[in-house]
């Protein structure tokens, strides 16, 4: 029997290195996966459509609302943002752990839908390397930064809503404070049941 696969929620607010940090756990460990957003929001310089998001136009993402098709969705800076039922019901049923890098709202809709899928929040270390972070990127005037800054604190209020807290100060800390959120789970006693049932049948026999 195949072992489901757990669905993850990941929120931060923009600039705390969710991505960065999602995307360097993932290199180590096996059988996770970072589900790919739909979103209408213009392609970057060196982002590749279906790997990074799926690129769609404001009309077709509509209609995907209209269709039924997005788990959940949500607009955020003037852009759509959604995450495909089909694809993420497919992994998890192929035993593979997803995460869905989602805001505090889009997180509410997933526990609506999946009581059982398991979130975590990840802060800054201070407001000032927040700040830092965002200049840093060089992908947006002071007027955006203000924006997502203001965006970050309502972001922010929402952490006790998640399962599991990460401060991202040191990188490599944090990678392994994340990584080790992922194995603990799966050493969880229903998840151990169904993936060694020969075995613990064998041993009980």
């Amino acid at each position: 029997m195949t072992n489901s696969g757990t669905l993850y929620i990941v929120s931060a607010p923009s600039g705390a290195g969710k991505t960065s940090l999602l995307k360097a756990m993932i290199t180590d460990t096996d059988g996770v996966r970072i589900s790919v957003s739909h979103t209408t929001r213009q392609q970057r310089a060196g982002e590749v459509d279906g790997q990074d998001y799926h690129f769609v136009a404001v009309a077709e993402f509509q209609q995907m609302i209209s269709d039924g098709a997005f788990l959940e969705y949500a607009q955020v800076f003037d852009n759509y943002y959604g995450t495909s039922r089909q694809s993420v019901q497919q992994q998890l049923d192929e035993g593979i752990d997803v995460i869905l890098e989602i805001d505090w709202q889009g997180a509410r809709q997933i526990r609506q839908l999946m009581p059982k899928a398991r979130s975590i929040f990840i802060l800054p270390p201070s407001r000032e390397a927040l700040a830092e972070r965002l200049q840093g990127r060089g992908q947006d005037d002071q007027s955006v930064i203000e924006r997502r800054m203001a965006a970050a604190k309502e972001e922010m209020s929402h952490f006790n809503e998640y399962d599991y807290l990460l401060i991202n100060d040191d990188f490599d800390v944090a990678k392994q404070e994340l990584a080790a959120i992922f194995i603990a789970e799966r050493q969880m006693m229903a998840s151990q049941t169904q993936r060694h049932e020969q075995l613990i049948n064998n041993l009980l026999a």
